[in-house]
Formats: C-alpha cells, sequence, structure tokens
C-alpha cells in the first residue's frame, strides 16, 4: 500500500539521485496520471507523451523541488503540460456557450457501480456533475475521486486554499440544486 510518507520518501531518494525511487514513483503515479489526462484530453496518445515528457525532464533535471504532495505536484504538472500541448498545437479544448472550457469530462467508467438498483441513481449524479462548469467538475474530481486535500487542491487548481474550499461548497450546492430539479 502506498502512503503519503513512502511518497515523500521516494521523492527525496529520487531528489538525490536514486533510480529505483524515480521508477515507484512512475510506476505509481503513471495510472492515476493516466486517468486524470483522460479528463483533459480524450486521445491517449498524448496523455502518454506528455506523461513520459514529464518523467524525462523531471530526471533529467534533477529537480531540487521541495513539495508538500507528490500526488498533487503530478497532476498539477501534467495539467499544465496538456495545456502547454493544446496551446503549441493550436487545439484547444473544447469551449461551451458561456466561453469556459469544457475539457474536464467525467465518465460512467469514474464509477464503480456495485448492485443494478444504484444505475439509476449514478446516471443522475453523473449527468449532474457534467452540467457543472469544468472548473467545479474538476473540483469535484480532485476531492471525490482523487481524495486530494484542500491544499492540495489549490497547488494543483492554483487557486489560493479558501478559494478551494469555497469552490468545492460551491460545485456540492449546485449539485443538489440540479439533482433537486431532476
Amino acid at each position: 500500500m502506498y502512503t503519503f510518507k513512502a511518497d515523500i520518501d521516494w521523492w527525496n531518494a529520487f531528489k538525490e539521485g536514486n533510480r529505483e525511487a524515480f521508477d515507484s514513483l512512475f510506476r505509481h503515479y503513471y495510472p492515476i496520471l493516466l486517468q486524470y489526462g483522460s479528463k483533459i484530453c480524450p486521445e491517449n496518445d498524448i496523455i502518454n507523451d506528455c506523461i513520459q515528457d514529464l518523467f524525462i525532464e523531471l530526471w533529467q533535471s534533477k529537480t531540487t523541488t521541495q513539495v508538500q504532495s507528490v500526488n498533487a505536484y503530478f497532476i498539477k504538472a501534467l495539467k499544465y503540460k496538456l495545456f502547454r500541448h493544446f496551446k503549441k498545437t493550436s487545439s484547444v479544448p473544447r469551449i461551451d456557450n458561456t466561453g469556459e472550457s469544457i475539457a474536464f469530462e467525467i465518465s460512467h467508467d469514474n464509477f464503480i457501480i456495485k448492485k443494478e438498483d444504484n444505475l439509476h441513481i449514478t446516471k443522475k449524479i453523473i449527468s449532474a456533475i457534467n452540467q457543472l462548469p469544468a472548473r467545479q467538475k474538476e473540483i469535484v474530481y480532485l476531492k471525490i475521486y482523487q481524495n486530494l486535500s484542500y491544499e492540495e487542491i489549490s497547488e494543483v487548481m492554483n487557486i489560493n486554499y479558501q478559494v478551494s474550499r469555497n469552490l468545492f461548497y460551491q460545485s456540492v450546492k449546485s449539485l443538489r440544486q440540479i439533482l433537486a430539479e431532476k
């Protein structure tokens, strides 16, 4: 089982040049980053390239960056790498009619349906989440599915701590309103 302490230990060992620690970070975070990247970009090839570029650049730079959360650091780095790719290739994530990016998608694959009875409820929740603006969808995903703290979310989304709490509260409030209307 991976723990926050082990991640920090791996990070510190990697900073000291330990190849095994770097490999452990890659093996552990690759599937997490792939899953997160799929919420922003539908093309697995682009996501894989960005993840690999991220780790190659990390190894080559021998970064001395101090991190509080390795998980948040990698998610944020991948997010910026993907958006830089969009900017460089002039392929912009889809925009809705309000001008906000709707690239962040939550699909049925994010939910594990244990019983047939939960299917209807799950569909209603997914539908409600997909009606949220992109930033609200992203914070719901990071808080609920990635189990990040508000500090980690604020780092990933480049917002301050209180804004992350307020945004999550607003997202939950919006979800309740949407679900109440159905």
